[in-house]
């Protein structure tokens, strides 16, 4: 098919983008104060499609509850952008991700490493694995 999938992320260079990881946008709808210094930074924000159902996914299992009541909110702020990586290069990156059996925590790094962005996350097993040049602590 000619998709360079290892060549994705080869060439990984520190960018001014960020992509929102579930806890990091669950955070913006609360309030919360570990979000506060992100969003007073410059950096384009992103949330991945992948975000949006753990999000509908908790909300049913009734995990979470949304001060705005549905997702649409995501997709109106003009805080941040949906990104839709290219599926194959996004789902095959994930399939590279061994160290975690969370499909919606291997769906956001892969997002992030095919993209060569950063991932915005209070997750320590994210952090661990992306490394501070990979990755923005909450």
């Amino acid at each position: 098919m000619g998709l360079d999938v290892q060549g994705a992320d080869a060439s990984w260079e520190a960018t001014s983008v960020i992509l929102l990881d579930t806890n990091a946008l669950i955070w913006i709808d609360s309030g919360h104060a570990r979000v506060r210094a992100l969003l007073r930074r410059r950096d384009r924000l992103y949330v991945s499609p992948a975000t949006l159902l753990e999000m509908q996914f908790l909300q049913e299992a009734g995990k979470i509850r949304l001060k705005s009541g549905s997702l649409r909110w995501i997709t109106e702020d003009d805080r941040w952008l949906v990104d839709e990586p290219p599926a194959a290069a996004w789902f095959l990156r994930a399939a590279d991700v061994p160290w975690t059996r969370d499909p919606f925590d291997r769906l956001l790094v892969a997002h992030a490493l095919v993209r060569r962005w950063r991932l915005a996350t209070s997750d320590g097993r994210i952090l661990e694995h992306l490394g501070a040049a990979q990755s923005v602590a909450l």
